[in-house]
């Protein structure tokens, strides 16, 4: 079916000299557009057909979808599949005819009662929706879209309610000029200054701009138009601000250099933008989803494509860090806050725009490989959802609403820069190749290389050494309060000291990061074969450790639901078994005992442990019956927040919970204990966890509450009594120099399992086990000075100092073969340093 649309298409939709952040329509995978939606295109529009399945969910018995987290706003997704492509009502789970009425009837009930249409007075009633420029505005844009692709479809009492949420609210935003919005309960841009540090208003800018697209797009002739243009442009270029090179770039915008329009801050000079105290992916990622937001407008009404879209300042360099940061699936690593961390759905459009609003055909493998992962990940459960693991409601039909945005981008390509061809994979990572040390301040360094990605994060409350092996985002997990070599991420960095390598000037791509902490000293190389190597002089139990996702999501590599590791011995394969949080049923062999305690071992986010129930039983009970030994018995805990005290865990009310208190979240050891009162016989426990769950612990028991002993281990844990393990043939590890078992569980690989130790480890990636038995056998590197350390992988030698002195040390490198005879090397090192060497001539 064609697009209804009351305005001619233009084939002048690019604004003038159609050039797109650097990107000529000459570059190389740039060209016309071939007959036919493209791949991609054809992917979104199943996706809508079966996300279609959860829109039909909620509508209500009020006749419309809901008002709630802006539900109704599914709207613009179900006018896409109305007016292109075939409607597959199989794979909708809902009748044509029906999605239409049901569209139609939501319009226009919420048209008429959105605050601009219905001309009410702020604060006064008579409006359900809107008028607010924070994070309403962005959902009156959606709507309207929605609206304007079934225009011939509605009344014109409707069409007049749309306009006016379009004129209005261009109008109202334009009055505010660069102050604040008073109804939006504190959120704002900080004027047209912006803001880097720990909160950038890349994202606040940007909505900003939504209600003066929606109304210019529409209303080019309306006698605030010139305005509405002015703060667009205004809003859009410094909402990728950075005045280094704001003031040196005479790019010319609506005729002015950016220099003239240009006066925010809102990232890093190495293109960092933050959120929430730390880099945040998502936010960055708003250089793309806004401008794709606002193009719609103009490429429904047929009109010119603002400039400033185009032609977003900084833009660049911004996408080439997200690259840099880059993964498998297309988009930025999470290696801090893991806010909107796989979120998919929301994910989608940045990509999307900047590969045909901005002509990038690097983006446009990123986009590809994100295209992979969808259809898998929306048959995830809860199946036919565009967003989970994280985020708000909200968030679901805005998704939906971005997608459909999509959509339409490709099927719109022959009015943008047409087919915008995928550059190789192999060239996608060579063009972001090398280590870049985004500064203490960040505190972040990271290498890409072909086969993998490393970090060194020392930003407080995230602080840990990040592998992905092959770029892999859903192997090991390396966000948010996930360990990642280091022992935890709470850990208070002292001292940061950082050299990085690159190809240019020492013939190799590397980076070496030592940190100090109050309780040691632990380093990280990053080698241009994707290999890494950590060297710790001991800061605490447990260390080398790294989370592993053990999701079974069909379709995606790996995500099989389970994990195989080998080792010295042989092999083991071991699916989670607890840990994972919501309820845990934890059996063990039947004993005596008055105490039950829960000890954790390590908090599965940043917020530490909290209970909703713990109940005991007793033997010959089935799941679901008998008597709870624990219900009402006292109970005590390591620590606990005054809101949720340890009672709460056994008073059998649903709606209590016990909490860790806030000082001690960082605390791994964390413990709830009951007292049963007397003697008694059990062989399971019941916990019920909140979001801050354990992902791992220990159950124990105690005659007299002093002595303990366990009883079950959750997860189930495999020990390897050797140097070497490997996971999955993704990759492999080879420790030397410890005095630990290796411990491994479903989720999760520890290296040096035991008290802390000093501890050298090789990480490589996606290699068989039996080159990783082979690594592990050949003779390594030694010392003649206490407290450096040194390793041998691919060919390069890693030195640590991890000491507080400077050091000369003579390192002696056993022969590795006949072309690599032993050798001796000297270094001198500063306090808490590291070097990287590059392979020996001929070897």
């Amino acid at each position: 079916m064609a697009t209804p649309t009351p305005f001619p298409r233009r084939r002048f939709l690019l604004a003038s000299g159609a050039t797109a952040a650097g990107l000529a329509l000459g570059t190389p995978g740039v060209g016309a557009a071939a007959p036919g939606p493209g791949p991609e295109a054809l992917l979104y529009h199943r996706l809508l057909l079966r996300h279609t399945r959860w829109v039909e969910t909620q509508w209500d018995a009020a006749g419309r979808y809901p008002l709630a987290d802006f539900g109704f706003v599914s709207v613009l997704g179900n006018a896409v599949l109305l007016t292109h492509g075939t409607y597959d009502a199989d794979l909708a789970g809902v009748g044509r005819d029906t999605l239409a009425d049901h569209t139609v009837r939501t319009i226009r009930h919420f048209a008429a009662t959105n605050f601009w249409a219905t001309g009410a007075t702020w604060g006064g009633g008579g409006y359900e929706w809107g008028g607010r420029v924070f994070w309403d505005g962005t959902f009156e844009s959606y709507f309207v879209a929605a609206a304007r692709l079934l225009w011939d479809q509605l009344d014109a009492a409707t069409r007049a309610h749309v306009d006016a949420i379009a004129v209005r609210g261009a109008q109202y935003v334009a009055g505010l000029g660069a102050g604040e919005d008073p109804r939006s309960g504190g959120w704002s841009s900080n004027g047209l200054t912006g803001g880097h540090r720990g909160d950038s208003k890349i994202e606040e800018m940007g909505a900003k701009s939504m209600p003066l697209a929606t109304g210019l797009a529409y209303h080019p002739d309306h006698p605030d138009a010139a305005a509405w243009r002015e703060w667009l442009t205004r809003w859009l270029s410094n909402m990728t601000g950075l005045p280094s090179a704001d003031r040196e770039n005479d790019t010319r915008i609506d005729g002015r250099p950016v220099s003239e329009w240009n006066t925010a801050q809102n990232m890093y000079e190495g293109h960092v933008v933050e959120n929430h105290g730390t880099y945040a992916p998502m936010y960055q990622q708003s250089t793309g989803a806004y401008p794709g937001r606002n193009a719609l407008h103009f490429l429904i009404a047929g009109a010119p494509l603002p400039e400033v879209l185009a032609k977003q300042p900084n833009a660049a360099g911004l996408w080439r860090t997200m690259t840099h940061l880059g993964t498998a699936s297309g988009l930025s690593s999470h290696p801090m806050v893991a806010d909107r961390y796989h979120l998919y759905g929301r994910d989608v459009l940045p990509l999307t725009w900047r590969r045909m609003g901005q002509a990038d055909p690097y983006t446009a493998r990123a986009e590809r490989m994100l295209a992979a992962h969808l259809e898998p990940y929306l048959a995830y459960p809860p199946e036919n959802r565009l967003t989970k693991f994280s985020g708000e409601p909200k968030y679901e039909p805005e998704a939906r609403a971005e997608v459909a945005i999509a959509y339409l981008l490709h099927v719109w390509r022959d009015r943008l820069h047409g087919d915008v061809r995928p550059v190789s994979e192999a060239r996608y990572w060579a063009n972001v190749a090398g280590a870049t040390d985004y500064g203490a301040e960040v505190g972040l360094v990271a290498h890409q290389s072909a086969r993998a990605l490393a970090m060194a994060v020392s930003k407080a409350g995230h602080v840990k050494f990040a592998f992905l092996p092959e770029h892999d985002d859903w192997l090991f997990d390396v966000t948010g309060a996930s360990p990642a070599f280091l022992p935890g991420t709470a850990l208070a960095v002292t001292g940061r000291r950082v050299a990085r390598y690159t190809r240019a000037a020492d013939g190799f791509d590397g980076s070496a990061t030592v940190l100090r902490f109050a309780q040691g000293t632990a380093g990280y190389a990053t080698l241009p074969t994707g290999a890494v190597v950590y060297a710790t002089s001991g800061l605490a139990p447990d260390e080398g450790r790294l989370r592993l996702h053990t999701l079974a999501m069909p379709g995606v590599r790996g995500l099989d639901g389970d994990r195989t590791f080998h080792g010295p011995g042989g092999a083991v394969t071991l699916a989670p078994d607890g840990g994972d949080g919501g309820v845990d049923e934890v059996r063990f062999p039947a004993v005596a005992a008055r105490h039950v305690r829960i000890l954790g071992a390590r908090p599965a986010t940043q917020y530490g442990y909290s209970l909703w129930r713990v109940e005991v039983y007793a033997p010959g009970t089935a799941p679901g019956s008998g008597t709870d030994l624990a219900r009402g018995r006292t109970a005590t805990a390591s620590s606990a927040d005054p809101a949720y005290p340890p009672p709460n865990a056994t008073d059998g009310d649903p709606a209590t919970r016990w909490a860790v208190a806030r000082a001690e979240r960082p605390r791994a050891d964390s413990w709830l204990a009951v007292d049963l009162g007397a003697e008694q016989r059990v062989d399971r426990v019941l916990l019920g966890w909140e979001a801050a769950y354990g992902a791992e612990y220990r159950v124990q028991v105690s005659a007299d509450g002093t002595g303990w002993r366990d009883v079950a281990a959750v997860p189930a844990a495999h020990g390897f009594a050797g140097n070497w393990v490997n996971v999955d043939d993704r990759a492999g590890f080879v420790v030397r120099g410890g005095s630990h078992p290796i411990r491994v569980t479903a989720g999760s690989v520890t290296l040096s399992a035991g008290p802390a130790a000093p501890l050298v480890a090789e990480g490589y990636p996606a290699q068989r086990a039996g080159r990783t038995r082979a690594l592990a056998a050949a003779p390594a590197p030694t010392t003649d000075a206490p407290g450096v350390a040194a390793a041998l992988a691919d060919g390069h030698l890693a030195v640590f100092n991890l000491t507080g002195t400077a050091v000369q040390a003579t390192v002696h490198v056993p022969a590795q073969s006949d072309e690599d005879p032993a050798r001796t090397v000297r270094v001198d090192l500063p306090a808490a340093a590291a070097t990287i060497l590059p392979p020996a001539p001929g070897a």
